[in-house]
This record gives structure tokens, sequence and C-alpha cells, in this order.
């Protein structure tokens, strides 16, 4: 393989945190690869974006023209799902769990949703009609992943899941002229949910109600084919856009694709997004074994040409790229410091 870009979100840690975590963890390879790279780039983004610094990353990357309150993936995950939608504008949605704080609601983690497809269409055939009432085409593509056009919707400014999720929705819900239907709309189905069959068999099973959706990614038009992507332990709607071979796949199988990819490795982003430290050392301690040792190898075998390295926190992306000719760079010594922005 020419080039591998390794997207680690949330690998980043608060400088006053840095020395205490850099000691605790144990990751020589990734020292080697940080602290003998060719280049690196650093970029600032405000913490009340809508989308996080490595989803904009990725939007950028595989040509997908985005805002910091949209990413217009909608007929991408549409094409993905082999679902040719009519024109209009589409947004994605997913349905959620909402969840009460002591003072406010928040968006639980879709991570632990857990919905399989015969309870996805249940809830999905019970709610279209109120879609419908309101002339919004509502379609299905998986269990996670719906879709529904509401055109005279197009301004409304969305917030990605994961940026949303643990926090205030006061700030995140959709906003726009439109936020007051929108609500509406949302409001009935929350009630239509609450009562239905397989929320109360849900809950016999030990699982959270799905209880609510949320909508994002509107899109009017379909994107260019995209490159090769590889996800591991991330939301559905990046699984989707995922090359079929690539979706979970381990180092390996995505060193053996023989294009150039990007793998976005989302095992320590919930833990470094609520600040779960103790968590995050273990998810970053596996991403060393699973990942960073096999593809410091590589480099050293000649296998990968070229590795970059995208980590980020919810303010910054720092791109560290890494050949074989920089890990002989002997004067400089393997380093975890690199793990802040």
């Amino acid at each position: 393989m020419n080039q591998l870009t390794a997207v680690v979100p949330f690998a980043l840690v608060p400088t006053e945190l840095a020395s205490d975590l850099q000691r605790a963890l144990q990751a020589p390879a990734l020292s080697w690869l940080l602290g003998r790279h060719a280049a690196s780039t650093v970029v600032r983004t405000e913490p009340d974006t809508r989308l996080l610094p490595h989803e904009a990353w990725l939007m950028h990357r595989i040509n997908i023209g985005s805002t910091s309150d949209n990413a217009p993936l909608a007929h991408a995950a549409m094409r993905a799902l082999d679902i040719a939608p009519p024109a209009g504008w589409w947004f994605i949605v997913h349905p959620v769990h909402l969840a009460l704080a002591r003072t406010h609601m928040v968006l639980g983690d879709p991570r632990k949703l857990h919905l399989d497809d015969a309870d996805a269409r249940a809830l999905f055939d019970a709610a279209k009609p109120y879609f419908d009432e309101v002339g919004k085409t509502l379609l299905y593509g998986d269990a996670n992943t719906w879709f529904m056009r509401a055109d005279d919707w197009r301004t409304m400014r969305t917030a990605s899941p994961d940026a949303a999720t643990g926090e205030n929705l006061a700030d995140w819900m959709p906003d726009g002229p439109a936020k007051r239907e929108f609500r509406q709309l949302q409001n009935e189905v929350q009630m239509l949910w609450h009562a239905h069959p397989v929320t109360a068999a849900r809950e016999l099973r030990g699982l959270v109600p799905v209880n609510s959706f949320w909508m994002w990614g509107g899109s009017d038009s379909m994107p260019p084919a995209l490159p090769a992507l590889a996800e591991s332990a991330c939301l559905p709607w990046l699984s989707v856009l995922a090359t079929p071979a690539l979706r979970g796949a381990g180092v390996a199988t995505v060193l053996a694709h023989p294009h150039d990819t990007i793998a976005v490795l989302g095992e320590a982003m919930p833990a470094g997004k609520e600040a779960d430290w103790s968590s995050w050392l273990m998810y970053m301690q596996q991403l060393e074994q699973q990942w960073f040792a096999p593809l410091l190898e590589a480099l050293r075998s000649g296998r990968l040409k070229t590795l970059e390295l995208v980590l980020t926190s919810r303010t910054h992306t720092v791109t560290y790229t890494i050949t074989k000719g920089a890990l002989r760079k002997f004067w400089r010594s393997p380093s975890l410091q690199g793990l802040t922005a």
C-alpha cells in the first residue's frame, strides 16, 4: 500500500493532563511514530461547531462540501444502501435514545442502542404516517439509518450525533426557521414510540428505549464516489459509508487492500469525549497493540510507504506524516508528546 491515513478521534489529551496520561500509556510503537514523524500540521476549531473535528476533516478529504453546521451526507449514505433518491433535500434520520440528566435532556450514545431490524421496522412503520401527514417522505435504509425528504427545511442547522451525544440538547437541536415544525413532529413521534410495544419489549430485554429520532446530514445532490474507507468502532452512518470489505476491518485486511485507504478508528472516542481517562487509556492500549504496532512494522518493512496519523480533540486536529525514512532520524527520541495539540 502506498498510503494509509489512520484517523483517531479524541486521541489528543488536555495539556494539563498530558504528562500523567503519557506516563501511564504504554505505547512504544505510537511513541516511535509520533517522535519520528516527517511533518505535522495543526488545525484549530471552535468548541461549539456542530461537526466534530475528525468529521469535518473527513468531509474535506472525501470531497464532500461541508460547513461547521452541516455535513451533506444523506445522498452518499443512500447510495451506499442502494437507494436511488428522488430529487429534493434529504436528511439522515437516526432512531435514538434521549435521557434526562439532572437539569436537561441528553442524547444517549448511539453505540449503546443495539437496535435490530425487526424493532426498527416496527418503529419506522408506526412513525411513517406522522411524517406523511406533514409532507415529509420517510425512507428506510437500515435499522439505524433512515432518510427524510424536507425541501422546506434545507436551511436548518443540524449537528452530528457524536457532536451532540452527552451534551445539553437545548444547545444542539436542529435550529432555523422550521425548528417549531421539527419539534412538533419529534414530540408526536416520541409520544407514539413511548407507548409502542417495541419499547416495553426492549425494556424487558434490558435495552434502553428508542424514544426519539435525530436529524442531520442534509443534502440535495449525489457527491463524487468515495475513496476507500475503513472503520472500526464507529457510528452506523460511517459504517454505511465505508467500503463494504473494510467495515469493522482489522489492520491486516486494511493493509492488504490494493488502494490508498482512510481508516477511522473510533475505539477511544467516547471515553475521550467524556474525559473518562481510565477507559481512554485502555482503548488507546488496544489501539497500540492492534494498529500502531502493526503499522510501524509495515513502515519498517516497506509494505506501507506513508502513514498519516490524524489525531483530534474537541478543538484540534493534528496530522502527522510518517515515512520509513523519517523513522531513521536517530537523533529524535520516541515520544508521546505529540498527543497534545
